[in-house]
């Protein structure tokens, strides 16, 4: 039997049923808006209002797609890219997670490193990059390296700052009932920090990803960034338009798939 005081109120209905009809609407605006500009981008290419050599075009992206799914190259190569930024990402979340922790645990070691980690952070990474193939060699590593020293530093102060804020209260009250620094970590400060934990996880995502193609770009035999560069050494552009349409496709289901992994454990 239903319990009346749990069912939604009248009011409550109408206002869930008007935030579904916004989402939808949302998402309806989204694929017009993409249809529109495809649409605008093939004709001003059939019409000749721009090169279809440099600016190529929806149609013959399509058809490179088609092509390079046939002889399995997009595989190799998003296969590649997606790996290494899997790859980075893992080390990027675990590290900087860790160092925070450590950070958080002594403050005087906060004091002391955080200007480092400002100073590494601000560091432009792609002057990074020739450097690491010189120590580690033109390999999958350097790649990972540069990728992870892209998201690494930022995401540890992120972290750090984000413990620190921590409510104070809340800290006491488990002191004050005999609990250790364990049992503030593992009661406080995780579980109130999950959601930004998501979203520096969210944002690390992108970050990995550009840091692999910036190594691509530099160290690689494979991958989208190879790919991009080969491309435009070649002038190819229709198979370089297609790696970036690619790149930008992965870039947005990496992001879906941490939604997804936020909202299960939201709810």
């Amino acid at each position: 039997m239903n319990n009346p005081l749990l069912s939604p109120s009248l009011a409550q209905q109408e206002y869930l049923a008007d935030q579904l009809r916004r989402r939808s609407m949302i998402r309806i605006w989204r694929i017009l808006l993409l249809i529109l500009i495809l649409s605008l981008w093939e004709l001003s290419a059939s019409l000749g209002l721009i090169d279809r050599f440099i600016f190529s075009s929806p149609s013959l992206i399509f058809k490179c797609l088609i092509s390079m799914t046939a002889d399995r190259t997009i595989f190799l190569h998003t296969g590649v890219t997606l790996m290494e930024t899997l790859i980075s990402f893992a080390v990027c979340t675990a590290a900087g997670l860790v160092c925070a922790l450590l950070l958080w645990a002594s403050p005087s070691a906060a004091s002391v490193l955080e200007p480092f980690l400002v100073l590494l952070n601000s560091l432009p990474k792609s002057a990074l990059a020739p450097l690491l193939i010189v120590w580690l060699g033109n390999n999958t590593t350097t790649i990972v390296t540069a990728a992870v020293s892209v998201a690494l530093f930022g995401s540890i102060l992120t972290l750090y700052n984000g413990f620190c804020q921590t409510d104070e209260d809340k800290i006491r009250l488990i002191r004050s009932l005999g609990g250790t620094r364990t049992d503030v970590l593992l009661k406080v400060l995780l579980p109130g920090s999950l959601p930004m934990v998501i979203n520096n996880m969210k944002v690390n995502i992108g970050l990995c990803l550009v840091g692999v193609i910036i190594g691509e770009f530099l160290s690689a035999r494979a991958g989208l960034g190879y790919l991009i560069t080969y491309s435009a050494q070649t002038f190819t552009m229709t198979v370089l338009m297609t790696s970036i349409m690619i790149l930008c496709l992965l870039s947005w289901l990496l992001y879906q798939a941490i939604a997804c992994v936020e909202k299960k454990l939201t709810r």
